[in-house]
């Protein structure tokens, strides 16, 4: 038996990936990024520095087209077992395909149009260690969980890393790793201006896409969640704003005692309330309020300036109901007894309870022939459009004043459906597009209030 002694080259590897390299504390490693971020190429890299270092290293590469591996995942481990001068450690064969290495591990490369045969693949060894799933945003989840629950037995750690540009924001993916938090995962964003090694003239036309095509730039070179279909709202100004985005100012939640005549009090954290900009002296202020109703999984409220419309501070978050009505109460007290409108469509009940806890400025439609207006704002089929369109308009015109990451990526999703109406796309979500485009409808209003009490009796003088 002869040895040989083998030291990779450290420079070799893009420094954005390098902490990844020895990672083994999760099962699930998430690549996610634009083109040129050379995540795919770190990816071989990484898998052919565990063939070697490892005892036991059994990896299946997935794609979800077979006759894509030839020219893609196999393709880069042959590029890299050349340039680290490395081939008389492996044998490539090209009919399978597979590599073997001298130590025993081994690579075997499948597609996943014939999954009888990935479940009856074995290896020389008998254990399956590794899986690294290229173009994951092209593979349904249940096969990414029939790969899942592949991975198990024996006494090696098992690791499944998945490469892949963020196309969808309604993917699988992006709910499964992104929306949630899986401690049993690590993920990695990247763009090509992480690749220390990419060519200057391809980084060029990449850049140049930033004035040309700002939505193409923003998904597929900086790997924001795109959308499928065609947007509603204008793609471009979107992108482009989501890639100008500046962190909250501070998130938490509110504490209040029920007391009409205490102020709420502010606790930083991880509530379900983000502030972009804190309420100025003077300022006046409206909220749009969409509660969890049907399809709907989040109560919103979306909170901007009545002289610009600025979106200055948003809440939203799965709560039970009354709950959700203290944190807009709150809310509204916080930024100056702000007018607030509740949507009332499928429930009644935060608008009654706001009623209940005494706010003081509530917004009521007017109907013709009522001597009173009706407490909430309702959604019709004949305002609705209106609705849509002033905010499409307000998007297009004046993006700058949209601050909040998941209602700009709610916009990409939502769509016009086989019929033309504007909907949220199928499995997205329109609780923050609806919320907010009450609040600029009712500022469009000049809005319209009513205390929460009677009105005091007049007393009129006969002449």
């Amino acid at each position: 038996m002869t040895e040989r002694r083998v030291r990779l080259p450290w420079k070799d590897f893009n420094r954005k990936f390098r902490p990844l390299l020895l990672e083994e504390d999760h099962r699930y490693l998430v690549l996610c990024g634009g083109a040129g971020s050379g995540k795919s190429f770190f990816a071989a890299q990484r898998f052919l520095y565990r063939l070697l270092a490892k005892p036991l290293c059994d990896l299946l590469v997935v794609r979800a087209a077979a006759n894509t591996h030839r020219d893609s995942t196999y393709a880069l481990f042959r590029q890299v077992i050349r340039q680290w001068g490395l081939e008389d450690l492996f044998t490539c064969r090209e009919t399978e395909p597979r590599i073997l290495c001298t130590n025993g591990n081994s690579v075997v490369f499948r597609g996943l149009g014939d999954r009888e045969q990935l479940k009856s693949l074995t290896f020389p060894r008998g254990e399956l260690t590794d899986v690294w799933v290229e173009e994951a945003s092209q593979i349904q989840e249940a096969d990414f969980n029939q790969l899942d629950v592949r991975l198990r037995g024996g006494n090696s750690r098992k690791q499944m890393v998945l490469t892949f540009n963020p196309v969808s924001a309604v993917h699988w993916l992006k709910r499964r790793f992104f929306d949630r938090e899986d401690p049993r995962a690590l993920v990695l964003r990247s763009t090509y201006r992480d690749n220390d090694f990419l060519d200057p003239d391809y980084a060029a036309t990449l850049e140049s896409y930033k004035d040309t095509d700002p939505y193409y730039y923003g998904v597929y070179c900086l790997g924001e969640w795109g959308v499928l279909g065609q947007s509603y709202f204008d793609q471009k100004a979107v992108t482009k704003r989501l890639g100008e985005l500046d962190p909250p100012l501070d998130q938490g939640e509110f504490v209040w005692n029920g007391d009409p005549d205490s102020l709420p009090e502010w606790v930083p954290g991880s509530g379900p309330v983000k502030v972009y900009k804190r309420p100025e002296p003077g300022g006046r202020y409206l909220v749009g309020v969409d509660t969890a109703g049907e399809g709907s999984d989040y109560g919103v409220a979306q909170v901007v300036s009545a002289v610009t419309g600025e979106q200055v501070c948003v809440l939203r978050g799965r709560l039970e109901e009354d709950l959700f009505a203290r944190q807009v109460y709150c809310l509204g007290r916080h930024y100056h007894d702000a007018l607030v409108a509740v949507e009332v469509n499928f429930s009644t009940y935060p608008a009654r309870e706001l009623e209940r806890l005494g706010y003081p400025f509530l917004y009521r439609r007017r109907e013709e022939g009522a001597s009173r207006g009706k407490l909430g704002f309702l959604t019709t089929s004949g305002n609705r459009p209106l609705l849509l369109g002033r905010l499409a308009a307000f998007v297009r015109q004046t993006p700058e004043l949209l601050r909040d990451r998941d209602t700009l990526e709610e916009m990409l999703t939502f769509v016009r459906n086989a019929r033309g109406r504007p909907e949220a796309e199928s499995g997205a979500h329109d609780d923050c597009v609806m919320a907010i485009g009450i609040a600029l409808e009712v500022r469009e209003q000049g809005g319209w209030a009513e205390p929460a009490g009677a009105f005091p009796a007049l007393t009129v003088t006969r002449s």
